[in-house]
């Protein structure tokens, strides 16, 4: 067993005070990314729940640039600034894109492929919380099945499955694309380092809570967080070249309605009339795991095939 990381942050790079909601993730998130990544990093906001948070001109909580831009452009803007810093001779700038799903998997995802197939030297960071929080927890593609948002038809909840991010931009050939999520801070930590010692577009997909749009008690945040990995609704992995590495198994893996009991969004799915959509969550849960399985255990052959290959010649 690795000894436990030191959590402590020897030099705050963010100021103190923030714009988001008592439980927001993105507090959490931003004080740890930011004392790895340093003061000289160029941050890239797009419309976000991020870009409130981060406070209007000319207030600033990172102690480093905030670029702010349109819904649509981060990595368009992002591929700019890195662009600037290298003719600069600033090659060591880490330049990080800052977005919430909706501009990620909906709004900003045309540019996102585009800096991706590019290879940018960019460090993508997607807090997916499911929805538009910032604008009134409207539907995303990002948004679970079953949970309920401001604009689902008739008051109703979504009927669809969320866009499988991790597996379209894994179909990048990326350097390095993870999954983290703020109750392991070790792994997130290490993750943000690992990311930082590579160069080309690498994509960090975070687990965010947000108790507004989730309907939860802001003191729970982290627990709920813990809960999603534990039960396989938020697996941790990593994505090396397309590449699959499980990082955390939970010995004793929880029924998923143990995490979705404790959201506003889904009270409706433990009404009797709706047994049966928690079962398909489970099994929809189930055979992504199943998935993911069986992409870490290709990507061992492969491992294995390419150093017999390299050896016999």
């Amino acid at each position: 067993m690795q000894p436990a990381m030191d959590f402590l942050i020897k030099e705050e790079q963010l100021y103190s005070g923030a714009l988001s909601c008592r439980g927001c993730g993105w507090a959490l998130l931003a004080r740890h990314l930011t004392s790895i990544l340093g003061p000289d990093a160029v941050y890239v906001a797009p419309a976000s729940c991020f870009s409130i948070i981060s406070g209007p001109y000319p207030l600033n909580e990172l102690k480093s640039t905030v670029v702010h831009t349109v819904f649509a452009a981060a990595p368009a803007t992002a591929t700019g600034v890195r662009a600037a810093m290298d003719r600069q001779g600033k090659k060591d700038v880490p330049v990080v894109i800052l977005a919430g799903d909706g501009g990620t998997f909906d709004i900003g995802f045309q540019a996102l492929s585009g800096a991706a197939s590019r290879g940018e030297n960019i460090l993508y960071i997607v807090n997916n919380n499911g929805a538009y929080m910032n604008t009134g927890v409207q539907t995303s593609s990002a948004t679970p099945y079953g949970a309920i948002t401001t604009t689902n038809p008739d008051g109703s909840f979504k009927k669809t499955w969320p866009k499988d991010l991790m597996g379209i931009i894994a179909a990048h050939n990326l350097p390095y694309a993870a999954t983290c999520s703020l109750a392991f801070l070790e792994d997130f930590r290490e993750k943000v380092e690992k990311a930082k010692r590579m160069e080309g577009f690498r994509l960090l997909m975070i687990d965010g809570p947000c108790p507004p749009g989730h309907k939860t008690d802001p003191g729970q945040s982290i627990q709920i967080a813990r809960l999603a990995v534990e039960a396989r609704l938020f697996p941790l992995f990593e994505v090396e070249r397309q590449q699959y590495r499980i990082n955390y198994r939970s010995a004793s893996p929880i029924p998923t309605a143990e995490c979705l009991k404790l959201q506003g969004r889904f009270k409706h799915l433990f009404q009797p009339e709706n047994k049966q959509m928690l079962q398909d969550i489970q099994e929809h849960t189930d055979e992504y795991w199943d998935r993911l399985l069986k992409l870490e255990e290709i990507s061992r052959n492969h491992n294995v095939s390419t150093v017999r290959t390299v050896q016999a010649g």
